[in-house]
């Protein structure tokens, strides 16, 4: 789907990096490693899309760190349209909001270090939640998104805990 808008693997592998969490911040180097890709390509879409104002950037000592500038006007509409590239707004829609007893859905793993996966990993927060339930609606969702959901239940008592090991973990949905 988005591969029809925008042509340029490289711009939506950085889209996809800085846009799902726009906590995520990276150099030249480490996505050169990470894409794979020539480090010039990647370089000339960094530049271009700092000059856009879709990227800020700073100095960490000889390496130019950049992120996402939550403040354009797009971020918001390039994130919902991420996440419905990516399934995870089917994950939201079908499993997490009419989950009962659920407190809180976070992302964690590649998905929320801004990686593309066939696997989405989610934290889910609550008491009583249920597994039976839960099984039905994420058999539903893997199929629309065609995208395993790897999940895990924790009670809201251990979720400081569990969730510091999870630095890059993204908050999905919160109850009210």
């Amino acid at each position: 789907m988005l591969e029809s808008l925008i042509t340029s693997k490289t711009r939506i592998k950085l889209l996809l990096k800085f846009f799902l969490n726009s906590n995520t911040t990276s150099y030249l180097r480490d996505l050169e490693g990470e894409f794979g890709g020539s480090t010039n390509i990647i370089r000339l879409e960094l530049n271009r899309m700092e000059e856009e104002g879709l990227l800020q950037s700073h100095w960490e000592g000889n390496k130019k760190m950049f992120r996402a500038n939550a403040g354009h006007p797009l971020f918001a509409d390039i994130h919902s349209i991420l996440l419905k590239h990516t399934g995870i707004n089917q994950v939201i829609d079908k499993v997490i909001t009419g989950l009962g007893g659920l407190q809180q859905a976070h992302l964690i793993g590649d998905f929320a270090r801004g990686k593309d996966n066939p696997v989405i990993d989610i934290v889910l927060v609550g008491d009583n939640i249920d597994v039976t339930y839960l099984t039905k609606v994420i058999k539903t969702a893997e199929t629309t998104i065609n995208r395993h959901i790897r999940y895990m239940i924790i009670e809201p008592l251990e979720a400081d805990r569990i969730l510091e090991n999870y630095p890059e973990a993204l908050l999905l949905w919160e109850s009210g």
